[in-house]
């Protein structure tokens, strides 16, 4: 009745990698597809035995081409790889920074690879294809008048240069927001098959290095020193570190709000709601360089 109740399961998660799968090919669907298309993989893989696996999504991959062609197929190695370090990393009972530290970088290593290929062997470049969208959308703005007059084509080109200069900061972020959904929903699931995968730290107890305020302290100086409108490796660099940094110090002020929701006994909404300000407005993140640098947290610590 288990092997059964484990079949049916196995079957169900399959079909759910294959409606994903078969949704990050389509236009708008696929925003809310890639965030978890890895989860069923994920799961399959930990669950199941590697022929098994190895199985189900032989199939899935096979009636996916033959509803979506070979797009599906592109995508679902993509999302496969990554997916399997993960579920191996399951398996071996893994500390979670180790599997989203590895998850991350198999994900971002996709994104690399994908643009390498598409280059040699379709001699597409990415960053040109994604420059030349920008400069068409800008003149059909211009042309319809929506555009102030000051708008000239070094403006254009400047804006393009900082677009493309920012691409690695994007794949990182996305690459570590599909990873940390796949965490989070994997994780939740798998304990409800009685599969235990360690966790994370509660959100009161992240704390960073205090080297992380120094790295930041120095790409700011830095910052102030390099010319932005020359395209040059060190501010390609800037410019994808700063808002890394701050992303990171961003979800450490977010530990420091759930630290004093817990010492004043607050409901774990409260930290949430505060949270979402940490988005909208960057600078905010001053909060958790703050919470590294100084023990700002033992004036909230109950007596």
């Amino acid at each position: 009745m288990n092997r059964l109740k484990v079949g049916l399961k196995s079957i169900l998660w399959s079909g759910l990698a294959l409606v994903l799968l078969v949704s990050v090919a389509l236009p708008g669907i696929n925003l809310l597809a890639v965030p978890v298309v890895m989860v069923p993989f994920v799961l399959l893989y930990t669950s199941l035995t590697r022929q098994q696996f190895a199985l189900h999504t032989l199939i899935v991959l096979l009636v996916a081409f033959f509803i979506h062609g070979p797009v599906s197929l592109i995508f679902g190695f993509f999302f496969l790889v990554p997916a399997l370090i993960m579920g191996h990393l399951y398996r071996r009972r893994a500390a979670a920074r180790t599997v989203v530290t590895a998850g991350v970088l198999a994900v971002l290593g996709q994104f690399l690879l994908e643009m390498v290929l598409f280059n040699a062997l379709l001699s597409i470049s990415i960053t040109g294809e994604m420059g030349n969208i920008i400069r068409e959308q800008i003149a059909m703005l211009h042309a319809q008048g929506l555009l102030p007059p000051s708008w000239t084509t070094e403006v254009t080109e400047a804006f393009v240069r900082s677009v493309i200069q920012s691409i690695p900061w994007v794949l990182i972020a996305a690459s570590f927001m599909i990873v940390i959904i796949t965490h989070g929903l994997t994780r939740k699931l798998l304990s409800r098959e009685g599969i235990e995968v360690p966790g994370f730290k509660p959100a009161k107890e992240w704390m960073l290095p205090k080297a992380f305020v120094l790295y930041y302290l120095i790409a700011l100086i830095v910052d102030l020193f390099v010319d932005s409108t020359v395209d040059s490796f060190m501010n390609t660099v800037l410019v994808n570190l700063i808002p890394l940094l701050r992303l990171v110090f961003t979800i450490q002020a977010i530990g420091l709000f759930f630290y004093i929701a817990d010492q004043k006994r607050w409901s774990k909404a409260v930290p949430v709601l505060l949270a979402i300000p940490l988005f909208l407005f960057p600078p905010l993140s001053l909060i958790g360089v703050l919470d590294v640098a100084f023990p700002i947290r033992k004036s909230f610590t109950k007596s």
